[in-house]
């Protein structure tokens, strides 16, 4: 499951052969280790090594970069414009990695939010299951729609104990899609248009985003699925960065603190095997264009 590529610079020019190599390894379902790719905390931003920063409604603190605003902290004035300024570095660290790593998405990739983690995942208490993120589950987000396209997600765990971020990595996508696709049941008249219209998604919910949180939700439901699946724990020791397709990669999260995630959306159009998306591997098992 793992891809390592050995740097320890977020603007590290990488050779023709490596940034092939890494694509093929991407879209072929593998997790891309950087085992010696950290992110440094300045002196004044290692405060936020704590959890007292966090609202309690939030598991993580999100950065909108589009906005240049924070979402998830009780921070205020000086601390909230540090925290800030923090997961803008990581935005921009993070970004010139994909655009160095992957040029050829570079004309059709948008970036979505930045996360800074400092909540411990193991003993968490979830509202529900479906958000009890220590179950194995491919990512789809109920309010936001990606309409088809990729969910790219770039990880560092940065803790100062030398505690892992601990991965457990179920089965390919198409084996998921299989086992559950005949429990997806048919969406209710209307229900795009009425979600979208009453705003409680962000934008239109195709069949694709239907099916993918159909999944999702049932993953999580079955417990035998959570216990007999094909799965490989795997831990992300400190000053590590992987990046993951987390809408095809099972995976639960069962441990960790104090971590770093910058989300990016890519079109399967600018895929070099659009065949190895959920999107493509879902119209094919159901027969059915789904966007």
């Amino acid at each position: 499951m793992l891809y390592e590529i050995q740097t320890n610079d977020w603007h590290n020019v990488y050779s023709n052969e490596v940034q092939s190599a890494a694509v093929q390894a991407f879209e072929s379902g593998k997790i891309l280790l950087l085992p010696q790719l950290t992110f440094q905390l300045l002196e004044h931003e290692k405060i936020f090594f704590s959890t007292e920063f966090s609202h309690p409604r939030f598991k993580n603190i999100s950065y909108n970069p589009s906005k240049d605003a924070l979402r998830g902290t009780t921070c205020q004035a000086e601390h909230y414009d540090k925290l800030k300024k923090m997961l803008a570095r990581y935005f921009l660290a993070a970004n010139t990695l994909m655009n160095q790593l992957f040029p050829a998405y570079q004309h059709a990739i948008q970036a979505g939010r930045t996360s800074f983690r400092p909540i411990e995942i193991k003993g968490r208490v979830p509202k529900s299951f479906r958000k009890d993120d220590t179950r194995l589950h491919v990512d789809a987000f109920p309010m936001s729609p990606t309409q088809g396209k990729r969910i790219i997600r770039i990880f560092t765990n940065i803790n100062p104990q030398g505690k892992a971020r601990v991965w457990r990595v179920g089965e390919p996508f198409r084996d998921v899609a299989r086992q559950f696709l005949p429990q997806v049941r048919k969406p209710w008249p209307g229900r795009s248009f009425w979600l979208k219209t009453l705003g409680l998604t962000k934008s239109y919910c195709t069949k694709y985003d239907y099916t993918m949180l159909q999944i999702h939700n049932q993953m999580k439901a079955d417990l035998k699925y959570q216990k007999n699946a094909l799965q490989t724990e795997i831990c992300f020791v400190p000053n590590t960065s992987w990046i993951v397709s987390t809408d095809s990669v099972s995976h639960a999260a069962m441990a960790g603190q104090y971590a770093f995630e910058q989300t990016f959306y890519l079109p399967v159009s600018a895929m070099k095997v659009p065949q190895f998306s959920p999107l493509r591997i879902l119209e094919a098992l159901t027969g059915h264009v789904l966007v």
